[in-house]
C-alpha cells in the first residue's frame, strides 16, 4: 500500500486528490497539510511514501518544506505552470519531479506509482525546458562529488540522462540493451549519491556535462 501525504492550502484541492487516491486499491492518504511546516511535521509523524506538495502555500512554501523533509518520502511538486521559477530549485532540494495541477486523474495516479517505485517523474520535454531556463542564468558549472569516479561510459550515459532521455532512448543511441543502460544509470546514481533520476539531471547540468545548445 502506497501511503500519501497531501500538502495544499486549498481544502477543495486536497479533497479532490484524497477522493481520487483513496479510491485506488494500492493507495491511501495518511495525512493532509495546509502549509509547508505542517507537511514537514506530518511527514515525520506518518512516514508517507509519497508527498504531493503544492509549491506555493502561505507561511512555509513547498520549496522550503521540500528541503526540510525527513529522509524517506519521495516528493512530487504540484505547480500551476511547468516552468514555475521554483520547480528547478525544488528538484535541487530533493523533489522527485512535478505535475501541473490540471493533469489528468490517470496521470496523477500513475505519477504516484512511478515515484513510489523509486523513479523520477520528469518528461523529456519538461526536462529540456527546465534546463534551458536554468542555463539562461549562466551559472558556472560545479564539480559534483564523485564525478571523477564515473567511467567514461557512465559519464556519457549521465549526460544523456541530463538531456531528458529515457533508458530505452539512451540504449538506442549508444547501441546497447535497455538493461545495460539501466545498469549504467544505477551505477552513476550510486557513485554520485543521487536519490533518483531527477537529481542526476541536476548534477549533469551543474557539472557541465550538459550544456546549453545540446537540447
Amino acid at each position: 500500500m502506497i501511503k500519501v501525504l497531501l500538502a495544499d492550502d486549498q481544502a477543495l484541492v486536497r479533497a479532490g486528490f484524497k477522493a481520487l487516491l483513496d479510491a485506488q486499491p494500492d493507495m491511501t492518504v495518511v495525512a493532509e497539510a495546509s502549509d509547508g511546516a505542517e507537511a514537514v511535521r506530518l511527514a515525520a509523524q506518518h512516514r508517507p511514501d509519497v508527498v504531493l506538495m503544492d509549491i506555493r502555500m502561505p507561511g512555509m512554501d513547498g520549496l522550503t518544506a521540500t528541503r526540510q523533509m525527513p529522509e524517506g518520502p519521495r516528493i512530487i511538486i504540484l505547480t500551476t505552470f511547468e516552468l514555475d521559477e521554483y520547480v528547478f530549485e525544488a528538484l535541487r532540494g530533493g523533489a522527485s519531479g512535478f505535475l501541473v495541477k490540471d493533469t489528468e486523474p490517470a496521470e496523477l495516479i500513475q505519477a504516484v506509482r512511478v515515484v513510489a517505485a523509486g523513479d523520477a517523474l520528469l518528461s523529456p520535454s519538461v526536462t529540456r525546458r527546465l534546463i534551458a531556463e536554468y542555463a539562461s542564468r549562466a551559472k558556472e558549472p560545479v564539480a559534483a562529488a564523485g564525478l571523477d569516479q564515473l567511467t567514461e561510459r557512465e559519464r556519457e550515459v549521465l549526460a544523456l540522462v541530463g538531456t531528458g532521455m529515457t533508458n530505452d532512448e539512451i540504449a538506442a543511441k549508444l547501441f546497447m540493451s535497455p538493461a545495460t543502460a539501466k545498469t549504467h544509470v544505477s551505477r552513476a546514481m550510486m557513485k554520485l549519491h543521487a536519490r533518483d533520476r531527477a537529481q542526476l539531471v541536476v548534477i549533469a547540468y551543474e557539472s557541465g556535462l550538459v550544456k546549453p545548445g545540446w537540447l
